[in-house]
């Protein structure tokens, strides 16, 4: 009699199993497929928004590279190989990146400082980002932009999780930056959200870009009128209960898209601007490398050799440690 009882919860329990098994590859395949149709049309023409009135290119224009990073060690040996491949690309055919520099917002130098150039900023003040660091971002920007000499009339925000595959040109027109339009972004399916933070009398959801804050290049004037607004939606949205639960890990990148439509400033999408391993098996013409998801690293995989590559060959890789 107990036999049979255990045999029919163990039934059941497989039952359950598998069901969670095909609903939890189900959604996966849908994911993959949508975006795979995406990155298709993306092929054919990586332009998916061009705004209206965008003047003329920006050949030959040089943007400065800014990353924000942590003095963490997980995230000194991103920058670090970030920073080996900003070197070994910059001065190739077709590339207007100019110079580089990691905004570290730990509020102190550390023991990079010589190998990456380096400018400190302070993190926000303690309790704050109630745990959520990249909240650090817009205000790490904030402090920059006000203190530090930008030669450059164009930013590229980056991350320390982006690598460069090939030189990058300046993708931004005029007043129109160029950004990555991520397929997990979707401001018009939270209307109700965004409306929050984004009023009916500035227009339309659909002037939230589906983007980030990075990869964008954006002049740098604007970006010095975006920042504030950026921080500040960011801290708003984190304080809202519905909208921190909504958005979770990707609230500063709404937050980001939402400052900038508060400004008037919609962005050129570019498809070609990155690749997200593994929603997309091949580099193709794309310029830099995100490599935050999960991954099957073996040595077939280009991003394994690229940091392979670089770990033998920065000097003191393995004797720099956190200091």
């Amino acid at each position: 009699m107990i036999g049979r009882k255990n045999l029919g919860v163990s039934s059941f329990l497989l039952v359950l199993l598998a069901l969670g098994f095909f609903f939890a590859t189900y959604n996966l395949l849908t994911m993959v497929i949508q975006n795979k149709a995406a990155d298709e049309i993306g092929k054919l023409n990586p332009l998916t928004q061009m705004p209206e009135k965008t003047g003329g290119g920006n050949s030959g224009m040089r943007f400065h590279v800014a990353l924000t990073a942590t003095d963490a060690i997980y995230s000194q040996w991103q920058s670090r190989i970030m920073y080996y491949w900003y070197k070994k690309v910059k001065d190739m055919p077709r590339s207007d990146m100019g110079k580089f520099t990691r905004i570290l917002h730990s509020g102190k130098a550390d023991n990079l400082m010589d190998e990456i150039p380096s400018f400190v900023v302070d993190p926000l003040p303690e309790g704050l980002d109630r745990g959520y660091i990249v909240l650090n971002r817009p205000w790490a920007f904030v402090q920059w932009l006000e203190k530090a000499t930008i030669e450059e009339e164009y930013i590229l925000m980056a991350e320390p999780d982006h690598i460069f595959v090939k030189p990058l040109p300046n993708l931004a027109q005029g007043n129109h930056p160029a950004g990555f339009p991520f397929f997990y972004i979707k401001p018009a399916e939270h209307e109700k959200i965004i409306r929050k933070f984004y009023p009916e009398e500035m227009g339309p959801v659909t002037n939230v870009d589906p983007i980030g804050n990075s990869p964008v290049i954006i002049k740098k004037y604007l970006l010095e009128e975006i920042s504030p607004t950026w921080l500040n939606v960011s801290l708003r949205m984190k304080d809202d209960h519905e909208t921190d639960k909504q958005f979770g890990w990707v609230l500063e990148m709404y937050a980001y898209a939402v400052a900038s439509a508060l400004h008037g400033v919609r962005h050129i999408l570019r498809k070609d601007f990155m690749l997200q391993p593994p929603w997309d098996p091949e580099v193709g013409k794309r310029f830099i490398l995100h490599y935050t998801y999960g991954c099957d690293y073996n040595l077939k995989v280009r991003l394994v050799k690229m940091v392979n590559e670089a770990t033998a060959n920065i000097p003191g890789w393995d004797t720099v440690t956190r200091g």
